[in-house]
């Protein structure tokens, strides 16, 4: 079976870069999550979030992949999943845990999507960046009073007092083969699951699948009575492609006086809502895939899921009442 030039160049672009960069970036995570617990560094790392985390009997590991989720998803959910496997914390703790991380998640977005939406739809923006902001918080608020009532109180720890890598076991030297040997030892296990997965996925959306799914999913919302017809252009670019096109149709109809701001709102808020499930099979599952096993996977995401769009549907009633 031979392939042309264009071909080649085409799985190159779509499947086998993106592929790559993303094992990559597993990788990093991974090393730095092996690195921090070799060192017993996770107490440390959890101080800042320890205080909030308490109040929802979560862990130091749990306060500690929060506060890493500010920086890195990948390390964040990785500790979680070395965590999991040693036995440190429970089925229960890792779901709730992993759905808390949402909130620092929603925080390394947020400057991206408030510089394209505000220059697009001007204070439209304000408003619907606010209503997801709030559905953030709301769904954090939820998962740390539902993690209070079904977790254990954890454990009053004082954490390891770790001035040097001596302390923590030998040098800098036996420190970094430590971490490259549960490295190597994990990173097969992830690579042996993601690239069939991600494989699988890619021949999928090849196959017109998605696509049939968000066609499918966009014409049945437009029988929405309260969603004008103009909407459904929004709606349709969100589920069909990506945030930034919807905010650009949202912009133009905006700028003509076609819509309101308060159209253009909730257009955004139910494309947000609608395009989520797609792409968290899409672009989610085959790294949580990897970090995770893929029951683990699917059950973390599908929990995700229920969370956002219930946090998402009910800002976007509340605004939809009130405004």
């Amino acid at each position: 079976m031979s392939f042309s030039a264009d071909t080649l160049l085409s799985l190159w672009h779509d499947l086998f870069w993106p592929l790559l960069r993303m094992l990559c970036f597993i990788s990093i995570g991974l090393f730095i999550a092996n690195l921090i617990e070799s060192l017993n560094w996770t107490s440390k790392i959890a101080t800042l979030a320890r205080p909030l985390l308490r109040l929802g009997n979560l862990s130091d590991i749990s306060s500690a992949s929060f506060t890493m989720a500010l920086f890195s998803g990948i390390s964040a959910n990785t500790m979680l999943s070395e965590a999991y496997e040693q036995k440190k914390i429970s089925k229960k703790e890792l779901i709730l845990a992993n759905l808390f991380n949402s909130l620092p998640t929603y925080f390394l977005h947020l400057p991206t999507v408030s510089f394209i939406a505000v220059p697009m739809i001007k204070g439209a923006a304000i408003i619907y960046v606010g209503l997801t902001f709030g559905a953030a918080i709301l769904r954090t608020f939820v998962i740390l009073i539902i993690s209070r009532f079904i977790l254990p109180r954890p454990e009053r720890q004082d954490g390891m007092k770790v001035d040097s890598p001596s302390g923590a076991g030998g040098g800098w030297d036996a420190i970094f083969k430590k971490s490259w040997r549960r490295f190597k030892k994990r990173i097969r296990t992830i690579i042996h699951f993601t690239i069939p997965i991600y494989i699988l996925i890619f021949w999928l959306h090849q196959a017109g699948i998605f696509t049939t799914m968000e066609k499918t999913m966009a014409t049945y919302f437009s029988f929405l009575p309260w969603l004008s017809p103009q909407s459904m252009g929004i709606i349709t670019l969100q589920i069909a492609a990506e945030f930034t096109a919807g905010l650009a149709a949202a912009g133009a109809l905006l700028q003509a006086g076609s819509m309101s701001s308060r159209e253009i709102i909730l257009a955004l808020l139910v494309g947000n809502i609608l395009s989520s499930p797609i792409r968290a099979i899409r672009h989610q599952f085959p790294y949580y895939a990897g970090i995770f096993k893929p029951k683990v996977a699917a059950e973390l995401i599908i929990y995700n899921q229920i969370f956002r769009i219930g946090s998402l549907i009910f800002m976007g009633v509340l605004y939809f009442f009130l405004s």
